[in-house]
């Protein structure tokens, strides 16, 4: 059975993501980032991140065996998105020298990786990275959800976790950590 590659589109656009921008250098050594909402946290021991590109992305290109910086975007950061998802924003982005790799100022956090290794995944390109340097804010982030760009909203205060073993409040799986 073949899909339609509009319906795939559209049934994973109803899981919502942050937005992050890879950066990497490129082949002349400059720096180069493109925007990414294909990222997740992998492993805690050792620090594991996964992004996934296209393809046809030019950072694709420069990722595979290359340190690379994972800026989580902050909600004031939409310019920067458009910026690497190809709309060339101005001012252009600011650039600082992360432990690994170039990263973008101003993110909720920022992730510096070593490559650790990279997978077929269709027409996507599956890189992992193991963290060495992480930088985190109080920034709320910028989310991509239905094909658009979203905010945070109000948090909910209704105690609905109160009858689950999950609740965070009890410190998330509790009888497995105190084995």
């Amino acid at each position: 059975m073949t899909l339609d590659q509009r319906e795939v589109r559209t049934g994973f656009g109803r899981f919502a993501t942050g937005v992050t921008v890879v950066t990497c250098r490129n082949d002349e050594g400059d720096p180069h980032g493109a925007t990414v909402n294909a990222f997740t946290a992998v492993s805690l021991e050792p620090a594991l991140c996964q992004v996934t590109l296209t393809r046809r992305s030019k950072a694709c290109g420069y990722l595979p065996g290359a340190p690379f910086g994972v800026n989580v975007l902050a909600a004031d950061q939409l310019d920067v998105a458009w910026h690497f998802a190809g709309r060339p924003q101005d001012p252009a982005p600011q650039w600082t020298e992360g432990a690994t790799a170039p990263v973008l100022a101003g993110n909720a956090a920022t992730l510096s990786c070593l490559p650790w290794r990279t997978y077929d995944g269709g027409d996507h390109l599956i890189v992992l990275g193991e963290v060495v340097a992480l930088e985190v804010t109080d920034a709320e982030p910028l989310l991509f959800f239905g094909g658009q760009f979203r905010e945070l909203g109000p948090l909910n205060a209704d105690p609905h976790w109160a009858a689950s073993l999950d609740c965070p409040d009890a410190g998330w799986f509790p009888a497995y950590w105190a084995a």
